[in-house]
């Protein structure tokens, strides 16, 4: 009998190193493996970096939260996208300074205050990602309705 983890109470991940240089393979439980590399002169570019994987994570998570949210309200959604650009700091280290996240959703029933109310309960209760880096890192979040 297999024991299973419960992903609300810990996450284990592994990293494999694939080359001489930064190259790496990372998993958590049994999804496929990420490739995670660094751009030249240090690594040879062959898969995501860490910074790309964040801004991924962030929107995945804040997505998902605000998806469910809406979905909850008995809201339709024929459509949803997000865009996400980060802007790093010059000074090392060189996270992040900025976020701009950009979300469009198609529906003939989501209003702009629907859309403020759950950001606002991603931010501050349901997306953990967004939870962990404000305060350190600026997010600014534009969204569209498109009524279609």
């Amino acid at each position: 009998m297999s024991t299973s983890i419960n992903k609300t109470e810990e996450l284990q991940a592994s990293l494999t190193l694939l080359n001489d240089r930064l190259h790496f393979n990372g998993s958590v439980e049994n999804n496929d493996p990420v490739s995670i590399d660094y751009v030249p002169p240090f690594g040879d570019n062959l898969g995501y970096t860490s910074l790309e994987l964040l801004l991924l994570s962030l929107g995945s998570c804040m997505g998902s939260s605000v998806l469910l949210l809406l979905r909850r309200m008995k809201k339709d959604i024929n459509g949803f996208s997000m865009n996400l650009k980060g802007i790093r700091r010059k000074e090392h280290p060189t996270g992040f300074k900025t976020i701009f996240v950009g979300i469009v959703i198609t529906s003939t029933t989501v209003t702009d205050d629907d859309v403020a109310k759950v950001l606002k309960l991603s931010e501050d209760t349901y997306c953990p990602v967004w939870s962990m880096i404000k305060g350190t890192v600026e997010i600014e979040v534009t969204s569209i309705i498109k009524q279609q």
